[in-house]
């Protein structure tokens, strides 16, 4: 069955967003009430699998082997079956 993931991928909270920070100061120079702007990268993928609980096993494996860092990034994962 084919699935479609949707990965996003976020810096943990202390780390230097520098594009958030710029983003959350031009923001308020155009008069939003902005506290903070975190940017995060999101992956859509389309995956051969067996299952949904494969396909989230393979996703896991992705973030952990390349699309994330464990010591700086988090991660969310959807997990939708492809029609």
């Amino acid at each position: 069955m084919k699935y479609r993931l949707k990965i996003e991928v976020g810096l943990k909270l202390g780390h230097s967003d520098p594009e958030g920070e710029t983003t959350a100061r031009l923001l308020r120079e155009l008069g939003y009430k902005v506290e903070r702007v975190g940017v995060s990268k999101v992956y859509n993928v389309v995956i051969l699998a067996d299952s949904r609980d494969e396909a989230l096993a393979k996703a896991k494996e992705m973030c952990k082997r390349l699309l994330a860092n464990p010591t700086k990034d988090n991660y969310t994962i959807l997990v939708e079956e492809e029609k």
